[in-house]
């Protein structure tokens, strides 16, 4: 990695420095979210311009997913906490969002619906396997218990 000096103005600095700390993360990693979110959104012409609080970002796996600007949160995350039975309201309150950014995840979720369901879909089909790795996984243990208690 490269390090570059960055002169920052002190009240950006300060306001960087409180929103990292509201994420849980340092002031440095914020700054390398913030340009990399930055890059990849000029590089890519993913965004949907009819929906500005919404941003894709390059997951773990390398895919690209719909996500609040700004933070880590997924879209697909806010439909799933809606379709679990919580609010809007309390989804913007327990995740530190506006209320507009939760609606707008909303309109996203309408406007892009295939989209974010195939990948809610592949997200069940990967908990559905491991349930089931998991399963076979106990069984095997318990047959070698069984067999070495003899």
């Amino acid at each position: 990695m490269t390090r570059y000096p960055l002169n920052l103005p002190v009240d950006l600095k300060q306001e960087a420095e409180a929103l990292a700390k509201k994420q849980g993360i340092s002031l440095n990693q914020f700054i390398m979210w913030s340009v990399s979110e930055k890059v990849a959104s000029l590089r890519n012409d993913l965004d949907d311009p009819k929906f500005p609080l919404i941003t894709y970002r390059r997951g773990g796996s390398g895919d690209w997913r719909p996500v609040i600007r700004g933070t880590a949160i997924h879209v697909k995350a806010i439909v799933s906490w809606i379709k679990f039975g919580e609010t809007p309201k309390s989804v913007a309150k327990n995740y530190d969002l506006d209320m507009k950014q939760v609606q707008e995840a909303q309109a996203f979720y309408a406007a892009h619906k295939a989209e974010i369901d195939a990948d809610l879909q592949e997200e069940e089909d990967l908990e559905e396997q491991h349930k089931k790795e998991m399963k076979r996984s106990k069984a095997r243990k318990n047959v070698k218990t069984k067999t070495s208690s003899r």
